[in-house]
């Protein structure tokens, strides 16, 4: 058998592949077994492998012999590194519990500190410590702990009994409960457990840990993880390792602390320490946002005003150990590094670390600074940021010169900005977010159990919590704006209502947050649109050098054109017509030309609408200034065209001088039970090909008007939509050749242009070879591919394809990321065929899938030359194009 268990610390040997391989060991067991192997101050412990994960959920909550007697040997490694036994009453051995799986999931995983305490280790505790206080307190976190994690306790019981306690005892903080008053407490605790179970608090450590390290394999299958890796993107089959180490505490006295810190600023990039720390406390106070901590430098805290003192003004040995180590680490990761450390009576020890979540603009300043530091070269820089954080950098923030009516600050805890309606909890967020809400999460704090609704806000508020809590942490990762430690803020629970400041609101209000002012604002706040330079534009300088494929946008629109330049857009490779008719001003003649009796009533309204195609052209084509524009003649389905309700049945009427009567037979007529199949896309201009030829006229008159105007001539690329077989390819492609022939000879120049198809249907896949010898170039249309392949409806699909996901019948929702073992394997046949049949035929894919990373590696191990993306995607699809190159690159 495999070797499951692993050791770290002490005397264990030097940690070999299996144990660094993070899928077996997961992210904090490898890192912590290389942390020890280079000499730093880790508790000794072992971490049991995510394979024993897997088999646990899959075989059921029972552990095998050899599993039990592999960490009984683990568990004798660490008493003899540490000197103490497990379960010993005169002087134990305490261990934490943490979860930790391939890929950080900050806050999704549970953990269990002080294991091993009871009614008679707690005394041994006292005693060795010479600090009863300590003793107790340890006992009481363990507890409720424990209570809340493996046994399943409302945590809030064990907060409302704390809160009594302290109101008995006229006390405000956690630290002016005396020993006595903690042990008064466990007793309550126990209570609590016992009446909550109907069984007593369990006694026996070995039964303890067997039971936290079940806990923590079932975390990896709670809702909230499943919906985090959802978000994320991780896989559902990987599991969770569990780490056992070794306790040390930071709650034995004003010699002992516990902090969160980063080896530079993950909201900012910046090359500075950065983190918090709190006197005479576990870990858990300072990323649950129990307590607010204090700042980790001097520089941190005077900047803040803040007056406790920094842990560098107030542990100076202490802090200058931790610099040591974060100097370190980073050059040995070559990546900022997220460590959690302990101080225990003057003495350093680190609990983890790992590569630490940061924002886009963050990302991209630490990858163009670790070149210029000479720790990582460009190609590395590259690889290093995630290019679908740069979202977070594409979206316009707060203007500086807009009034702002401030109500309170917090902490600015992840940058950006966001106004939306007032939500106070993670179920209504969600729901309003649905219905197209813009929304503000608002909380005292935030938990793992908050995370659908933190991913449905734009944006989340929190009156406790600092820089490193789950609020922050979480929405860093995900990209939100956030304002924790807003102590202002109250929340009134039970009215659905709030005060921040001095004012009163209540739940639907709209406001205003500042992330990275730390800004609290009544109502909306005017935004000014993203300026893409510095470090930004320094990397995709970089990342263009590196790509193959190039990189255009979807948009039929003079403002999404302009934009999608200022992005780097190469070109147009989906412009959506039919997108062009939804003007008040032209879905009038549209309808004319839909319900017309005959050719002639159509031609009629067709003649109206002519002008207007040909100023949409000329707009775009100046725009894109010699660019390639991929153009898709009309493809509707033509129920989204026809008058509903009585109000434009009469203004139709009125316009087309027809009878409304008249108007509803025919809009009768046209009805189709399955629109997205019918009489659409090509089918449209083989039956009436006068639509087409207006649009084809339109283009060609454009394009001619605007090479008269530029050095540059517009390169028009005319796709017929929906095409299944040759023949309707062959009758439209004559079509769009003679029209053009007729605007050129009008015009007195030519202009070069090429017609293609989108495939967007399995049989044109198929057929591709056929139909290449039409089409001079072939665009992936995946989003109706995706549809036609798998029998699926893209807007009815939200029903259920979330539980798909959950039990692995999609890797992830197939309209979001390309299914390429089905879909993906009809574009590689289609691609091949195409190319077989005409050489230098262009392949680009223009469906949502072209802004989506995993999509895009797709496209390059299959040769595409480009991929088109929505204008906001531009960047991210550039990024991840250089990416895929470099990864699938020749090694050497």
């Amino acid at each position: 058998m495999a070797q499951t268990v692993f050791i770290f610390g002490g005397d264990a040997p030097h940690t070999n592949a299996r144990q660094k391989d993070k899928t077996i060991t997961g992210g904090k067991g490898a890192n912590l077994a290389e942390m020890a192997s280079i000499g730093l101050p880790v508790p000794p412990g072992f971490t049991i492998a995510t394979e024993e994960c897997l088999k646990y959920l899959r075989e059921g909550a029972d552990f095998s012999s050899d599993l039990r007697h592999a960490v009984a040997e683990a568990l004798a490694h660490v008493e003899r590194t540490v000197g103490k036994r497990f379960g010993d009453a005169s002087d134990p051995l305490l261990v934490s519990v943490r979860s930790g799986a391939a890929v950080s999931m900050p806050g999704m995983m549970d953990t269990v500190l002080n294991l091993g305490l009871n009614d008679e280790t707690v005394e041994g505790l006292a005693a060795t410590s010479g600090d009863p206080r300590f003793a107790w307190d340890s006992y009481r976190r363990f507890v409720q702990m424990y209570g809340d994690v493996v046994l399943g306790v409302d945590h809030g019981l064990f907060e409302e009994a704390l809160e009594i306690a302290k109101e008995d005892n006229g006390f405000y903080a956690d630290t002016d409960l005396s020993a006595d008053d903690w042990r008064a407490l466990v007793g309550e605790y126990k209570r609590i457990v016992a009446e909550e179970l109907g069984r007593p608090f369990p006694q026996d450590p070995v039964e303890q840990l067997w039971g936290a390290i079940a806990a923590v394999f079932d975390s990896w299958d709670t809702e909230r993880a499943k919906i985090y890796r959802r978000l994320n993107d991780i896989p559902h089959d990987m599991g969770t390792a569990v780490n056992v180490q070794a306790m040390v505490f930071g709650n034995m006295g004003d010699t002992s602390a516990t902090g969160v810190a980063f080896t530079r600023d993950p909201s900012t990039g910046e090359k500075a320490y950065y983190g918090e720390w709190l006197v005479n406390a576990q870990g858990e106070d300072v990323v649950a946002g129990i307590r607010t901590p204090q700042y980790l430098t001097k520089a941190r805290r005077e900047a803040a005003g803040a007056d406790r003192p920094s842990m560098e003004e107030a542990m100076p040995d202490a802090f200058a150990e931790l610099a040591r180590v974060f100097d370190l680490l980073e050059r040995h990761y070559t990546d900022m590094q997220d460590i959690e450390f302990t101080v225990q009576q003057g003495v350093l020890w680190l609990l983890q670390t790992r590569n630490g979540k940061r924002t886009a603009k963050a990302a991209l300043k630490m990858a163009v600074d670790m070149v210029g530091e000479g720790l990582i070269d460009r190609k590395a820089a590259i690889l290093r940021v995630d290019p679908m954080a740069l979202d977070q950098l594409l979206h316009p923030t707060l203007d500086p010169d807009a009034p702002r009516d401030i109500l309170t600050t917090g902490l600015p805890a992840s940058p950006g900005a966001a106004s939306g309606r007032i939500a106070l909890d993670a179920d209504t967020a969600e729901l309003w977010a649905n219905r197209g809400d813009k929304v503000i999460l608002v909380r005292i704090e935030t938990s793992p159990e908050d995370i659908h609704g933190m991913h449905a806000a734009k944006g989340i508020l929190t009156a406790r919590g600092g820089m490193t809590s789950h609020a922050a942490v979480v929405a860093r990762g995900m990209g939100r704006p956030c304002v924790s430690g807003a102590s202002q803020v109250a929340i009134a629970r039970e009215g659905r209502t709030l005060t921040i400041g001095n004012r009163e609101l209540k739940e639907g209000d709209v406001i205003t947050i500042d992330g990275a002012k730390g800004e609290v604002m009544a109502g909306e706040v005017a935004t000014i649109e993203p300026e893409l330079a510095g470090d930004f534009g320094t990397l995709m300088e970089w990342a263009d050098e590196h790509r193959r494929m190039r990189v255009r946008t979807n948009a039929e629109t003079e403002r999404d054109c302009a934009l999608a330049r200022q992005f780097g857009a190469e070109g147009i490779g989906l412009c959506r017509t039919e997108h062009m008719f939804f003007d008040a001003d032209r879905i009038s003649a549209v309808r004319q030309m839909i319900l017309a009796e005959d050719e002639k009533g159509r031609r009629a309204a067709l003649a109206k609408l002519l002008p207007e195609q040909r100023a949409d052209f000329v707009a775009i084509f100046r725009t894109m200034a010699g660019l390639p524009c991929t153009i898709r003649l009309l493809d509707p389905p033509l129920h989204e065209f026809l008058p509903h309700g009585d109000a434009e049945f009469a203004e139709l009427a009125e316009a087309s001088g027809v009878g409304v009567d008249h108007l509803r037979r025919r809009a009768s007529e046209l009805h189709e039970f399955n629109p997205m199949l019918g009489h659409r896309g090509c089918r449209l201009g083989i039956t009436y090909p006068e639509i087409y030829e207006m649009q084809a006229r339109a283009i060609f008159e454009a394009a001619c008007e605007v090479a008269g105007e530029a050095d540059e001539a517009p390169v028009p690329e005319i796709m017929i939509p929906l095409v299944a077989t040759r023949r309707e390819l062959e009758i439209l492609r004559a079509l769009v050749d003679r029209v053009a022939e007729e605007v050129f000879a009008q015009a007195g120049r030519r202009i070069e242009y090429l017609v293609g198809t989108m495939i967007e249907l399995p049989r044109a896949a198929l057929m591709a070879g056929e139909i290449a010898q039409e089409a001079e170039f072939f665009s992936f249309g995946t989003n109706d591919l995706t549809q036609t392949t798998l029998g699926v409806s893209r807007d009815d699909s939200a029903r259920f394809l979330a539980p798909y996901v959950d039990k692995g019948i999609f890797a992830r929702d197939p309209f979001v990321s390309l299914d390429i073992d089905g879909v993906g394997q009809l574009v590689e046949m289609a691609a091949e065929r195409g190319r077989g049949q005409r050489d230098g035929i262009k392949l680009g894919i223009c469906g949502e899938h072209g802004g989506d990373p995993a999509s895009i590696t797709f496209c390059e191990s299959v040769g595409l030359d480009y991929v088109s993306a929505s204008p906001y995607r531009v960047p991210i699809a550039r990024l991840a194009a250089a990416q895929a190159a470099l990864r699938m690159a020749p090694k050497g």
